[in-house]
C-alpha cells in the first residue's frame, strides 16, 4: 500500500521532528512514508474566515497531492479534519465531490492509522516521566479520536497518565480567532496552562501542534518547565 505523510504547515516549519517521529515508528511496522512535495496547506485559515475561493483552489492542489494515496497520515488533527470539509467546499461539483469524499475517506491522524488501521497499541516503548494529555478540539469532535492516544500511552512502560482537569475546553488557540479575539484567546490559553500545572506533570503531550504551541508559549512565558511534545514525539523517544 502506497502511505504518504501529509505534515501540515506547523510540523513542516517549526516542528519537522514530528513528522520524523512518525516516519521512524512507523517504519517498525513496515510503512514507509511517502511524501508529495506538492502539497501545502489544508486551506483551513482561508475557509475559516470566509474566502471558500481560495480555500477551494488550496483544496485542489491537497486533492492532487495525494491523488495516488492509499493511506494519508497527519499528525494534526486540525488538519485532518480540515480535509472532512472539503466535500462541503465541493458540493456543486460532482467530479470534485467524488475526489474529495474519497480523500476524506483515506486520511487519517497518525493515533488513528496506528491502532485503527495497524492494530497498534503497544509500541514498544519506555518513557518514565509523569504525563497528562490535552485533547484539541478538531481531534476529539471532528474526527472522533479519543480512546487511541490514551490506549498507545497506557501501554507505554514507566508513564504515568494523570488526567487533566478540564481536558477537553479550548486552548485558545483556534487558528484565526487566536489573531481576531486575542484577550479571549490569551485568557483560555492561561486557564488551559492552569490546569496543566495543577496535575503537577512533567510532560504534556498532545496530537496537535497549533494546539501545544499555544499552550508551551503561555508556559514558557511563566517560565513553567513542563515539557510539550507530540505523542509521536513521546512514543519514538521511548523506543529509541
Amino acid at each position: 500500500m502506497k502511505v504518504s505523510l501529509f505534515i501540515t504547515c506547523l510540523s513542516d516549519a517549526l516542528y519537522p521532528r514530528v513528522g520524523e517521529a512518525m516516519v521512524r515508528l512507523l517504519a517498525k511496522y513496515g510503512v514507509s512514508l511517502q511524501f508529495p512535495t506538492v502539497q501545502t496547506c489544508c486551506g483551513q485559515p482561508a475557509f475559516n474566515s470566509g474566502y471558500w475561493k481560495e480555500a477551494r483552489d488550496t483544496a485542489r492542489t491537497i486533492l492532487d497531492a495525494f491523488e495516488d494515496s492509499d493511506f494519508v497520515i497527519s499528525p494534526s488533527g486540525s488538519c485532518t479534519g480540515m480535509i472532512h470539509h472539503y466535500p462541503k467546499l465541493f458540493e456543486d461539483d460532482p467530479v470534485m465531490l467524488e475526489r474529495a469524499n474519497l480523500l476524506q475517506s483515506k486520511a487519517y491522524e497518525f493515533t488513528q492509522f496506528l491502532v485503527q488501521v495497524l492494530g497498534v497499541t503497544d509500541v514498544g516503548a519506555h518513557f518514565p516521566h509523569k504525563v497528562t494529555y490535552h485533547p484539541s478540539c478538531h481531534g476529539s469532535r471532528i474526527l472522533g479520536v479519543k480512546d487511541e492516544p490514551i490506549a498507545l500511552m497506557e501501554n507505554v512502560k514507566g508513564l504515568e497518565l494523570v488526567p487533566l482537569p478540564f481536558a477537553e475546553d479550548c486552548c485558545g488557540f483556534g487558528g484565526t480567532f487566536a489573531v481576531k479575539m486575542a484577550d479571549i484567546s490569551g485568557a483560555m490559553v492561561t486557564e488551559k496552562a492552569d490546569h496543566v500545572l495543577e496535575t503537577e506533570a512533567e510532560v504534556l503531550v498532545g496530537l496537535d501542534m497549533a494546539c501545544l504551541l499555544n499552550i508551551a508559549g503561555n508556559l514558557r512565558y511563566r517560565n513553567e518547565p513542563v515539557r510539550v511534545m507530540h505523542l509521536a514525539e513521546l512514543l519514538y523517544e521511548g523506543v529509541k
